[in-house]
């Protein structure tokens, strides 16, 4: 999986805490913890950031 520009990291945030994300592989990190203390981890589909968290991306998945 290619990196993400910078530019782009620069400019993406966390829909839960705000902070900043990191790309680590194919997932984004959020950079401060969320509500239940740990950090919170986005995917990428096809590169793309896909921030939504796991239980809606669950529902999502169920209605294709």
């Amino acid at each position: 999986m290619a990196n993400l520009p910078a530019q782009l990291l620069d400019v993406l945030r966390c829909p839960v805490t705000g902070s900043k994300l990191v790309q680590e592989d194919s997932v984004l990190r959020s950079t401060a913890p969320g509500p239940d203390g740990g950090t919170l981890t986005y995917g990428l589909d096809e590169g793309i950031p896909v921030l939504l968290p796991a239980e809606l991306l669950d529902g999502a998945a169920a209605t294709r």
